[in-house]
Parts: C-alpha cells; structure tokens; sequence
C-alpha cells in the first residue's frame, strides 16, 4: 500500500469505532496475506488492552456436516482472537517484531452450533511479551488462552478451549 494511500486509510477510520476498524483491518489483512482468514468472515466484537473478542459466523463456509462450526474455523477464531491483540502491540511497538504461533492445543467441549465469540483476555501478557521481544535478540514465547462461547444458545459456557504458544522475535 502506498504512503498516500495508507494515510487516506488512516484518515477515513479515525472517523469509525474502534471494533469496526479493527475488523476493517483484519479483513485487509485476510485479503492481503491470508486469504483462508478473510473466506470465514471474522469480526471484532470488542477489542480494549486486555481483551479481544472476534466473532466467526456459522454459515455454509464454516460448517461441518453435522451442522456444527468445522474444527478448522474455529482455530481460525482461536489465532485470530489471540493474534489480533498482539500485532496491534507490535503495531504501536517502534521495533521490527515477528510474530508467529509455535503451537496450538485444542479442547473440544460442545458442539458449536451458532456464530462463535472467540475471547482473549491475555493484554497485559501480550504486552509484556512484546516489551520483551523489543528489548531481546532471542526469540521469546508465552502461552496464550483463547475461549470459544456460542452466546446466542448457550451464553458464557465454553464450546473449545484453546492455548497457543505465541513466539515473538525482534527482526
């Protein structure tokens, strides 16, 4: 994108919620880099310094043949929610930092049979990790919990559990 472009982006979302921006973002960032990322739809619910909430509808894209989210989509919701909170660290961070996820550790509770929230509470984590990466040539890592919850059927109860190990890198 160029420089001109990038500040007439800038401008425009000023003038837009900060959830809207963000999925505005995710979304051209989906379109951009990952293309699977922007074929779920993922929308930022809510998005502060300690939590982020992305939300993956359940349509024909993400269901399985039981009628349930497909287990893909929902680690989709799970690096999207996790992700999302550290790439804006790392955006608002004056270092070069690479971001990637080592692993990935799923816990499958219920059928997620609605749009899915996928939360993470981890900020102060995230930023202390990124702080960390700034100030190391080593590659640094800390786990990141992500909740899955169905709220339109059955409110705050998880449907998945998810840790992902998330490893930062000054370039």
């Amino acid at each position: 994108m160029t420089k001109k472009r990038a500040n007439a982006l800038q401008r425009l979302l000023r003038f837009m919620p900060e959830n809207k921006q963000a999925t505005l973002m995710l979304r051209i960032f989906g379109f951009t880099k990952i293309p699977l990322l922007l074929y779920v739809r993922p929308s930022v619910i809510e998005m502060s310094d300690k939590k982020v909430v992305v939300k993956i509808p359940l349509q024909r894209r993400t269901r399985n043949h039981l009628r349930s989210m497909y287990f893909g989509a929902l680690a989709i919701g799970a690096d999207c929610s996790g992700g999302l909170m550290a790439m804006r660290l790392i955006e608002e961070s004056p270092h070069n930092i690479a971001l990637v996820f080592k692993t990935l550790t799923a816990e499958f509770i219920k059928r997620a049979e609605g749009d899915v929230h996928f939360t993470c509470e981890e900020g102060d984590a995230i930023a202390e990790l990124v702080n960390e990466a700034a100030q190391s040539a080593e590659r640094v890592e800390t786990p990141i919990h992500v909740t899955a919850t169905v709220p339109g059927k059955l409110g705050d109860e998880p449907v998945a559990k998810f840790t992902l190990i998330l490893s930062l890198k000054k370039r």
